[in-house]
């Protein structure tokens, strides 16, 4: 009897040695989304990127074979963690309270943030749009209705004098408005002298008040290009308000947004995203640092900016399932690739020093 339930015990025991090794051997599933450079496909059509990278490293620490299934948005990319269809989940996943409620984190990765990309154009107003605004318009109305006016007065004055106002009304009213407009900006012709003393007179007061005319345009100008400036300086996430903002689905950039109360638009996958910012559908995109600063590296082709605050900081983590046992194995892993330095060189094989 004892010896049959030692026999008994040493084959339970084999069995579960080898479910045990079964289990270990069987390769990870990790779903992904398409965020260069944290995830992206290569030339070959394999999985490569920074998170990818260091997915493979964990795996090799884990003695596990690991491969990688791509999904078109975060919340499929959670549903499929959640529901049981993956091991894990890579890609740039920012650290939450709130996914922290449904699903676990691996210790941070990598530490990113939120940044704005506005178009090139869009860091200053264009000279034309500062020339095409109501008050300038008026002013440069006003100012030319004035100066036609004034010249026909002189010729008025002088057209039995001078010569050069020797001339019917029709016939003088380009000659007169061109004579007035020399004497703002040059200070007149010497050969065109007023004869009449009235004539005299009045051509001394139209040089002087030209003056007072040419500082109030120059200021009129400056003034304009300043708000100008002004208005199209991004410091802030308010001062984004009136251009048509997005960002995607999902996304903390969106929960950001949704927080400030700014109007924006989500978009379902960030390449549909980054066609309608090239296109000019949307003025600006909140979105994470570095992936929209690889995405100007690398395709942007002058058509973007990135302005340079970071308006939230973020630590992105590996997705596991709430109580799953390689949340520690993971981290541990983790601990181990930044104390021997192959963290440290995936990280500088996609962002650099």
């Amino acid at each position: 009897m004892k010896h049959i339930v030692l026999c008994l015990s040493w084959g339970i025991s084999l069995l579960l040695s080898a479910f045990d090794a079964s289990a270990q051997s069987e390769p990870l599933t990790f779903v992904t989304v398409e965020r260069p450079p944290f995830s992206m496909h290569s030339e070959s059509g394999t999985h490569t990127g920074f998170a990818i990278d260091l997915t493979e490293a964990l795996a090799v620490e884990l003695g596990r074979p690991v491969r990688f299934e791509t999904v078109a948005s975060f919340p499929e990319l959670f549903a499929a963690v959640t529901e049981g269809r993956a091991d894990g989940a890579v890609a740039n996943i920012s650290i939450t309270t709130a996914r922290e409620e449904i699903i676990d984190f691996s210790h941070p990765i990598y530490e990113g943030g939120l940044q704005i990309m506005l178009h090139g154009d869009d860091s200053a107003a264009s000279l034309y749009a500062i020339i095409a605004t109501r008050d300038v318009a008026f002013f440069l109305l006003s100012a030319f209705g004035c100066l036609f006016f004034f010249g026909l007065l002189m010729w008025y004055f002088e057209r039995e004098h001078s010569p050069y106002f020797q001339r019917s009304f029709r016939q003088a009213l380009f000659p007169s408005f061109w004579w007035a407009l020399n004497l703002v900006v040059n200070g007149g012709f010497e050969e065109r002298v007023p004869q009449s003393r009235v004539g005299r007179f009045f051509g001394v007061l139209l040089v002087v008040s030209s003056l007072f005319v040419v500082s109030v345009f120059v200021a009129k100008i400056t003034a304009a290009m300043t708000i100008a400036a002004i208005a199209e300086n991004v410091d802030s996430i308010n001062d984004i308000e009136g251009r048509t903002v997005a960002t995607t689905v999902g996304s903390t950039g969106e929960a950001y947004l949704i927080t400030r109360e700014v109007s924006h638009t989500a978009y379902t996958s960030l390449s549909e995203m980054l066609d309608a910012f090239e296109s000019g559908s949307i003025d600006a995109i909140v979105f994470d640092g570095p992936v929209l600063s690889w995405y100007l590296q690398t395709r942007g082709d002058g058509e973007g900016r990135l302005v340079e605050r970071v308006f939230k900081r973020e630590n992105y983590g590996m997705v596991l399932p709430t109580g799953s046992p390689l949340t520690e194995q993971i981290n541990r892993a983790l601990l181990a690739l930044r104390e021997s330095g192959k963290h440290d060189e995936i990280q500088r094989k996609y962002f650099g020093n």
